[in-house]
């Protein structure tokens, strides 16, 4: 009888992952990201729709620039898990499954995000 197989430690620092796989683990940290970051958002919501004063509570706690940055790094998430999402939908209906086109897609996915990334962070921060 053979012994049962032990699970394996993948680091992920150590081994080398296509474009692909990269996408793949930042949709899944972005999906994560935004589904902790989610009571806050609707929290923050909440208050501002109370009334002129918690408006201007969330409006002056918005202008602090650690908190310019983290809703800009929420941006960076909803952006790459929405575009990443797409490619994962578009791969399930097997359209580009290929290598070249994978890596395509992979690179058209990093891009987009870092894109609107730097958008949002123009209209954030300028």
């Amino acid at each position: 009888m053979k012994p049962a197989a032990r699970p394996v430690y993948l680091n992920l620092f150590r081994i080398h992952l296509p474009l692909a796989g990269w996408v793949s683990i930042l949709h899944r940290v972005s999906g994560a990201l935004l589904f902790v970051a989610f009571p806050f958002g609707v929290w923050a919501l909440s208050v501002s729709l109370s009334g002129e004063a918690g408006f201007q509570r969330m409006a002056d706690w918005l202008m602090h620039p650690l908190a310019r940055l983290v809703l800009l790094f929420l941006v960076w998430a909803f952006v790459h898990h929405f575009f990443a999402g797409l490619r994962h939908l578009a791969l399930d209906a097997h359209w580009g499954l290929g290598l070249r086109r994978a890596r395509q897609s992979s690179i058209a996915v990093l891009l987009a995000s870092g894109l609107l990334t730097l958008l949002a962070a123009w209209r954030l921060f300028a």
